[in-house]
């Protein structure tokens, strides 16, 4: 029937009968959704409030304590000065010109050798190797060795510091220094950082008291004492409870210091160590003897004296560097067997220079 028609009104016809199903399905489609109703409500989380930013603090700057302070380095070229002027350079006096070692060569040596308070056995042992060697040049490196060879002999002079509080006995006959060395061992255990008590034991001499509380506030450590004429076993027996009590590391204890032929010292130095005893059952760790290195050969028979009476760990020899006599560090070895621990080489706080046999041995019988 629509043969009559032409193309053109036909695609019209089919364009409009496109779109009339296009709208009839969007009826369709809206009827639906009405009658299954809105879609479900989704709950979004909400965005945290804006707010001014966080600043976090700066982290906070720990204070490092500096380390303290090394000691100067200990010149024992300089402090054997005298000592090495009075043994070495009277032995090059003897060889210059000489070629060879005659028996009147020899001879001199033997005066050199025992007037250098070495001691009579080390004068006697350093007069033997001088006679084996061949020429003059040989002299000087033979007694080097051998005064090696006795230090080396000795028993370490380094006490390990097993137990707190480490108590340190200072015995002494008066002027030997022992008060300085108390404060230069007091500062020098400070500058470790370990905290130190001193106890004023020698109270038979109101100076001796007042002086030692001058070390301790120089060297920034605590003291305990008496009034002179105090019993000094109850100021050592204090010294140690205080520090036990309070967990102190080292406890340095200051004796009387009366000649060492004097009886009473001796035992008034049993008694100290009892008493301590009492408090700390080991104590004293180190028993240290001050002797002053300008007495001599006095100096050796002091040590032999204080070792009768204390079981002594080590010597303190004072006034090294003021001396001609120093070579006694060589007689106290071989005939007290003791070892050197401390050095006195000058008046300062710093030094008081740990013992160190190659580099004495090698200043002592270095030329010039």
């Amino acid at each position: 029937m629509f043969d009559h028609l032409t193309p053109q009104i036909l695609e019209l016809v089919g364009g409009a009968v496109a779109v009339l199903g296009a709208f009839a399905a969007l009826v369709v489609g809206f009827r639906r959704s009405r009658r299954a109703g809105p879609p479900p409500f989704r709950k979004l989380p909400l965005p945290p409030p804006r707010g001014p930013a966080k600043v976090e603090p700066p982290a906070e700057a720990v204070a490092v304590p500096a380390p303290p302070p090394a000691p100067p380095r200990p010149d024992w070229h300089a402090g054997l000065r005298r000592t090495r002027a009075g043994l070495v350079g009277k032995l090059e006096g003897i060889f210059r010109g000489r070629g060879a070692l005659d028996d009147g060569a020899l001879a001199e040596v033997e005066t050199v050798l025992f007037g250098a308070d070495l001691g009579v056995r080390t004068a006697d042992d350093f007069l033997e190797r001088v006679r084996r060697v061949r020429s003059p040049d040989e002299v000087r490196p033979a007694l080097e060795a051998r005064a090696l060879e006795i230090l080396a002999a000795l028993p370490s002079p380094v006490v390990a510091a097993s137990e707190k509080p480490h108590v340190i006995l200072v015995v002494g006959v008066n002027g030997s220094g022992k008060t300085t060395t108390i404060g230069k061992l007091a500062a020098r255990y400070a500058r470790q950082g370990k905290q130190v008590i001193v106890a004023a034991g020698d109270t038979y001499r109101a100076a001796a008291i007042d002086q030692l509380a001058i070390w301790a506030e120089r060297a920034g450590v605590e003291i305990v004492k008496s009034a002179p004429g105090g019993d000094p076993a109850a100021v050592a027996f204090d010294a140690l409870k205080t520090a036990r009590s309070r967990g102190l590391d080292v406890v340095l204890v200051d004796t009387a210091g009366r000649l060492q032929t004097d009886q009473g010292l001796m035992d008034e130095l049993a008694k100290i160590q009892r008493v301590m005893r009492k408090e700390i059952p080991s104590a004293p760790h180190e028993v240290l003897l001050v002797l002053d290195a300008n007495t001599g050969q006095n100096a050796i028979r002091q040590a032999q004296e204080f070792k009768k009476a204390v079981a002594v760990t080590g010597i303190a020899l004072t006034k090294l560097d003021g001396t001609a006599k120093g070579g006694v560090v060589l007689g106290i070895a071989q005939e007290v067997g003791l070892p050197v621990r401390y050095a006195g080489l000058g008046e300062s706080l710093d030094d008081l220079a740990d013992f160190d046999a190659p580099e004495f041995a090698r200043a002592l019988f270095s030329p010039g």
